[in-house]
């Protein structure tokens, strides 16, 4: 065995190895960029050594740079985690060169695999079922078309090399797919340095169902089972289960022999993962085989019972699997939400800053947190905006299901802007419950984006009883102040008017043994807590149910989170209700004159120039961010004015861009 390996990446996958590694007595070496000198990972490893500056093109995917610290820690193995290098054969095969170990598949297997052209070859020839598409390069625009109009739209433009739903566009018609090509191949060539795209028919409404497939050095090639990767946004997975809930014995051993057969047809070692997409027809067809350990590894491990990152340590060490095909069961349900960086409610435009309060829910209980920052680290624009994965298991998928919902009411992050409540919006969603999902899902449900309006709580009496709770001990707390005024003294109303979503409910609050008595529209419930003034959550009992909210104070009132709704709320007198309903309100400033940046990102070009008259729906200027490109675009007819800022100049939120007349 190993007694010391570096792991070639950063944040929450490089955390994870760690941990493994420390459980198996192996010392470990973080790599870090500069713009990561203090984050998680470099603070958990052994030792850590800085591979170059933020940009990840001269750090985190420089081989050289990588070489020359297992050189200097004397490290013995690498583990590339997931994206960045995790795909590229130069790696393996220079660590080979150099007598280190790869933790991972051969070198052979990754080029095979991590083309898509000629993975879909090699599909074929092993007979696995493949999407009808085009059997070449694309090479530019003119040529997407051409080649579109042979397989017919739509269609599916992707990265060769690519993965995570980078380089990744659909088009319906030749516009679209001009755009697509550029889009796509200039995203490639940012995100893996290879801009070659592929075209295939695109299906439209397919669940993407994900076969786990594990192999030794000495010819055994198994399966783990699947996940269902349904549940996306732009060709992100947002959350994954696993089993699934469409999948059947019969399917899944259909699925499985044939991702086994297509690892053996390159010899396949270590952790892969096989990705199907499976039509209303539960027809499915190979999509990609991604030859490294997978963000929703996770899941796996938990119905399994088995360390996906342990496995490949000891495959790598030469090590067989010491189990059988037969001997694998799969019990229980697991489920996996991506924590983000991003807000949802500007149509998830990533956020980047630092983190004032990071508070995970603990874990245990069917609870994991894989996480790679921590409170007063800073997300960077540099990198993926994923903070962390929650994961709940259960006996059942709605055991699973409730348990993730509840821990997500936990979660609680400020100084960024989060997606939890998305997430929260999605656990409680009705299709979601019901397992009715597909790859559009998200699209569909959510059509003009998220918005607050769009969760609408199923037990708003819960809301009102906290806060009416709430705002009784602080006004117990302010009774309780010495040196007051004799005879002005705070008194403690009982009877309060609590305003929500735009209505008024009356509550008395009154103080019962250890807690206190609400009472709304004619029920007492009976709240017992000991949330303490300050604390960002509030845990208790209603009539003896559990309960666990975020909880803000708002100048007149609190801002309460739970199960995916945000909603403010104010708890005021009858009288003071009444006059605040006739308050006037502060009207947002114009910026219609002004293009402005939806996040923080690099200019990466402007399209038009002072004077230059625009038609809405026109392209105006492309921001990246997080290694995306993201067009801005006209949203009426105008006249440029001038420029206010440079290609390359650093953009904040809401920062203007173009003035217009």
């Amino acid at each position: 065995m190993f007694h010391k390996i570096l792991i070639a990446n950063r944040g929450e996958i490089a955390c994870r190895v760690i941990r493994t590694a420390r459980r198996m007595g192996i010392r470990t070496v973080a790599v870090y960029s500069e713009a990561d000198k203090d984050a998680l990972h470099v603070a958990l490893a052994d030792e850590a050594a800085c591979i170059g500056p933020a940009p990840s093109v001269q750090s985190y995917l420089a081989v050289d740079n990588i070489l020359q610290a297992c050189r200097d820690s004397a490290a013995e193995a690498v583990h590339p985690g997931y994206g960045f290098l995790s795909e590229n054969p130069a790696l393996a095969e220079r660590l080979e060169a150099a007598g280190l170990t790869f933790i991972g598949p051969s070198a052979h297997a990754m080029r095979q695999m991590g083309d898509k052209i000629a993975s879909k070859q090699l599909a074929r020839e092993s007979g696995v079922n493949t999407i009808p598409g085009y059997s070449g390069v694309i090479h530019d625009a003119d040529h997407a078309v051409r080649a579109a109009r042979e397989v017919g739209y739509p269609v599916m433009l992707k990265a060769s090399a690519g993965g995570g739903g980078k380089g990744m566009r659909i088009a319906r018609n030749e516009d679209e797919c001009r755009e697509g090509f550029l889009r796509a191949s200039g995203e490639a060539r940012g995100s893996f340095g290879d801009d070659r795209i592929l075209m295939e028919r695109y299906i439209d409404q397919p669940r993407h169902i994900e076969i786990q497939v594990l192999g030794d050095r000495h010819g055994t090639i198994l399966h783990l089972g699947e996940r269902e990767c349904s549940l996306q946004r732009r060709h992100q997975k947002v959350i994954e289960e696993a089993p699934s809930p469409l999948v059947d014995e019969h399917l899944r051993q259909a699925m499985g022999a044939q991702a086994v057969a297509l690892a053996r047809a390159v010899g396949y070692y270590s952790a892969g993962t096989v990705e199907f997409i499976v039509d209303a027809r539960r027809n499915f067809y190979f999509l990609e085989m991604n030859t490294r350990l997978q963000v929703e590894h996770p899941v796996t491990e938990f119905v399994t019972g088995l360390d996906l990152v342990e496995l490949m340590i000891r495959i790598a060490a030469g090590e067989p699997l010491p189990f059988s095909q037969q001997a694998l069961r799969l019990r229980g349900w697991a489920i996996e939400a991506r924590v983000y960086a991003e807000d949802p409610f500007r149509n998830f435009l990533p956020s980047v800053g630092r983190l004032v309060r990071y508070l995970p829910p603990a874990e245990g209980d069917g609870v994991r947190i894989d996480s790679g920052v921590y409170e007063g680290g800073e997300v960077s624009i540099y990198y993926d905006p994923m903070m962390a994965k929650l994961i709940a298991y259960g006996a059942s998928r709605e055991e699973a299901r409730v348990r993730l919902r509840d821990a997500l009411n936990e979660f609680y992050i400020r100084g960024v802007s989060h997606n939890l409540s998305f997430l929260g919006a999605l656990a409680a969603h009705r299709r979601f419950v019901e397992g009715d999902i597909h790859t559009n899902l998200i699209a569909e449900e959510f059509p003009d984006g998220f918005h607050a309006a769009d969760v609408v709580h199923d037990d708003p009496a819960l809301l009102v009883t906290v806060a009416a709770t709430i705002h009784r001990r602080y006004r117990e707390r302010a009774a309780q102040i010495t040196g007051q005024l004799p005879g002005y003294e705070p008194q403690v109303e009982t009877e309060w008017v609590v305003s929500i979503n735009g209505e008024r409910h009356e509550v008395s609050a009154r103080p019962a043994g250890t807690g206190h008595d609400i009472t709304l529209h004619g029920r007492t419930r009976r709240v017992v807590s000991d949330w303490q003034f300050g604390n960002p959550i509030f845990r208790g009992t209603i009539d003896g149910q559990e309960a666990c909210l975020h909880v803000e104070r708002l100048n007149l009132g609190y801002r309460l989170y739970h199960w995916g709704a945000v909603v403010d709320v104010t708890v005021l007198s009858a009288r003071a209700a009444e006059l605040l309903a006739r308050m006037p309100e502060k009207r947002p400033a114009d910026t219609s004159k002004f293009l402005c940046s939806p996040m923080p990102g690099l200019l990466a070009r402007v399209v038009v120039e002072p004077g230059e008259e625009v038609k809405a729906g026109q392209e105006l200027a492309i921001v990246e961010a997080m290694k995306m490109e993201n067009r801005l675009c006209a949203d009426r007819d105008g006249k440029v004015k001038q420029l206010l800022v440079a290609v390359g100049d650093a953009l904040s939120v809401d920062q203007a861009i173009i003035e217009f007349e």
